[in-house]
């Protein structure tokens, strides 16, 4: 009776252990089955498990600008490590501000490890959806986030734009240059206040007309802002303004096509536009300030993919990381002159003899300081 006891008794021990076990077992299945919950424990290095997505601003994914590089550094990311896009990787576009939340939190529910918001007007969204779910890990380019589970990623888009500046300021033959911003705020500030004090190191008397379109997906308006200011004789235009400067190009390609002996330029923005700016045998584009976004969305998943998520963190890139730099792809339009000056500038800049002014404040004191 006695056996039977301690038999039954040790069967009893066994079986609950074997529960015990199975649980533990069931547990770990479900947490890797819901995408790990934030993708900084949730995949080791090499990973299959790991998933990340973006939602990207109205601009859309395509807009030959800044929402396609970043895409693109999801997809090269992808590629690296073996991920299907719309599985291991993928993208939510937004038609508009209401869809930023709505597209976070479908992602959200669809398990991503690491979600990026690409602009900084995905900064409110951003902050909310993160704040309902602390275990998922997000990303915000362009913005500051408060925020345990947010990485920040920025850049020194001013320090590129002032080397802009110096191009357009060395190619002028009018001495009238233009910039045209998407939305009026800090971020477009530093790419104009950048631009601008870049062009007044050159010649503190040229002329700078500064538009906005108040939109980065209004090509039609950055058209006519820029049909408006060709006709003035400005000859070289930048643009920070996404999708909107689809229309700068559209302009600057449609005078060179009726008048292909009259010089007009276009500076890109975010990736190398140069094939933007192709016109039968000609090409409008200059030169873009390259901002490297690709790079930097790789290096944050990549970081995530291996448990190292830098939540909290702000993470800058600039001139001395070579996440900026400025585009050297049309030679013929490149002078060495111009080229000479971009590298005399940026070495000022990386040694930090020169402190490019980054709001418009800034750089009322730096041209009265010239």
């Amino acid at each position: 009776m006695l056996k039977n006891r301690r038999f039954l008794l040790v069967f009893a021990l066994l079986l609950s252990l074997g529960l015990v076990l199975a649980a533990c077992g069931g547990s770990s299945n479900e947490t890797s089955s819901e995408g790990e919950s934030g993708g900084s424990e949730g995949g080791e290095s090499g990973s299959s498990d790991f998933s990340v997505a973006m939602v990207t601003d109205i601009g859309g994914v395509d807009d030959k600008s800044f929402n396609q590089s970043a895409w693109e550094g999801l997809q090269a990311f992808g590629e690296e490590h073996g991920l299907k896009e719309g599985e291991g990787f993928d993208y939510a576009q937004s038609e508009s501000d209401a869809d930023y939340t709505t597209n976070l939190n479908r992602l959200v529910r669809q398990k991503y490890d690491l979600i990026f918001g690409i602009g900084y007007l995905l900064q409110p969204a951003i902050e909310e959806v993160a704040g309902q779910y602390p275990e998922t890990n997000f990303a915000i380019v362009d913005a500051v986030a408060e925020g345990d589970n947010i990485a920040s990623i920025t850049f020194k888009e001013h320090q590129g734009s002032f080397l802009a500046g110096v191009a357009a300021a060395k190619k002028t033959e009018s001495d009238k240059i233009g910039f045209v911003g998407g939305v009026d705020g800090d971020l477009i500030n530093k790419f104009e206040a950048g631009y601008v004090a870049g062009a007044k190191a050159i010649n503190p008397d040229i002329e700078v007309d500064v538009q906005y379109a108040e939109s980065f997906a209004a090509a039609d308006k950055g058209k006519l802002i820029a049909a408006n200011m060709y006709s003035k004789g400005i000859d070289v235009i930048y643009h920070a303004s996404g999708a909107t400067g689809n229309g700068v190009f559209a302009q600057a390609k449609d005078i060179k096509k009726n008048n292909p002996e009259k010089d007009v330029w276009v500076i890109g923005v975010d990736r190398d536009q140069y094939e933007e700016g192709q016109i039968g045998e000609n090409n409008v584009t200059l030169t873009s300030m390259v901002k490297r976004v690709d790079i930097a969305v790789q290096d944050v998943a990549t970081q995530a993919m291996n448990g190292e998520f830098p939540g909290g963190e702000v993470i800058e890139y600039g001139l001395k990381d070579d996440a900026i730099s400025i585009a050297r792809t049309n030679e013929e339009a490149l002078t060495e002159e111009i080229i000479t000056a971009i590298e005399e500038w940026k070495g000022k800049i990386v040694n930090g003899e020169v402190e490019v002014p980054s709001t418009r404040d800034e750089l009322k004191t730096y041209v009265e300081g010239l």
